[in-house]
């Protein structure tokens, strides 16, 4: 196992309070009256504005203490949006400085762009290794450098249900961000539905996903104005996602997985490749899975053992692939074994 190198206590601080600026952001930008919609049997929260004769309705985020209490405040953050800016800035300096790991410029102008119009708002949440690479603000742990937190794609996944119910859209649309970027469309099988952009002359690639329960088809995501390949097993992934920040500029805010649904996920996922459990994906799949679960069961166990119960009691196709993934990894089916 690789060595583990705990972030210092003012890292920490720091990437909680740039968290929490960030937060504060997200609501202070949007304008309009803050409104209360119940949906089934969850409520969220909207601004309500006049645009013409039309009333339009921004989403904010999903009811809470957390977004009341930042809603009571919302005329204070208005006010004080330049200080936050400036603080956001310094604590992004003090981070770095601290050893965290910054976000490439290449990403970092990508997953800012997709913040400014929208995507995370309204419930688009990073996957994949790049999602990997934001948990040390979360965990309170450098990252290894090297094969398991490179990448070049960044997987954006969203819930179809969600993206219907919100009743809201990225403004500027996805397809002019993107085009901005100098990425395009990648043809797939269903004409007019694009789940996939790449750069050109860097060829990274954007994909966007959701959950599947059976056939694993294109689908559309209203929210974000695009398609997505649906996919089985995403659904656990992405459940009751965290927000974190993106150590770029002045500091982006994001939402990531759960990282013990991310870890239990990898060991679904790495059985699951397509090119078969032995190749470097399915390799790097566990590696991560492996380097989650070790430091989880120090810092947070019970959230891990909460997981792993979890999938385990999903069904028999969850146990087979989790149990095949472990029977490669000696010490991490030790690790869970003893949760």
């Amino acid at each position: 196992m690789i060595g583990m190198t705990p972030l210092s206590s003012i890292a920490m601080s720091a990437y909680t309070d740039l968290v929490r600026l960030l937060k504060d952001d997200a609501v202070s930008g949007v304008q309009g009256k803050p409104t209360l919609k119940q949906r089934g049997d969850k409520a969220y929260w909207y601004a309500a504005r006049r645009v013409g004769s039309d009333m339009h309705f921004t989403y904010i985020g999903e009811d809470s203490d957390e977004t009341r209490r930042r809603i009571e405040r919302v005329e204070e953050l208005h006010a004080t949006a330049r200080q936050r800016q400036q603080a956001r800035a310094r604590l992004v300096r003090l981070l770095r400085a601290e050893g965290m790991t910054p976000t490439d410029r290449a990403t970092g102008s990508m997953l800012s762009a997709m913040a400014d119009a929208g995507v995370f708002r309204l419930g688009g949440t990073i996957v994949g290794t790049n999602a990997f690479r934001l948990y040390e603000g979360e965990l309170g742990m450098r990252l290894p450098l090297g094969g398991m937190a490179n990448t070049g794609d960044l997987d954006i996944a969203q819930f179809a249900k969600l993206s219907v119910a919100l009743e809201d859209r990225v403004d500027p649309g996805l397809a002019e961000t993107f085009s901005a970027l100098k990425f395009a469309p990648l043809p797939g099988l269903d004409p007019g539905r694009t789940w996939r952009w790449a750069q050109g002359g860097s060829g990274q690639l954007v994909e966007f996903l959701t959950p599947a329960f059976g056939a694993e088809t294109i689908r559309d995501l209203p929210a974000l104005g695009v398609s997505a390949q649906a996919l089985n097993y995403l659904n656990f992934l992405i459940a009751e996602p965290v927000h974190a920040a993106a150590i770029y500029r002045s500091g982006i805010l994001v939402q990531v997985p759960r990282p013990e649904r991310y870890a239990i996920h990898k060991l679904i996922i790495a059985d699951r490749r397509r090119d078969g459990a032995g190749s470097l994906k399915a390799s790097k799949d566990r590696e991560q899975a492996a380097f989650l679960i070790a430091a989880m069961a120090e810092d947070r166990p019970d959230d891990l053992a909460g997981a792993y119960a979890t999938a385990m009691g999903v069904g028999p196709r969850w146990r087979e692939h989790i149990g095949n993934s472990l029977r490669r990894m000696h010490e991490t089916r030790r690790i869970l074994d003893g949760l």
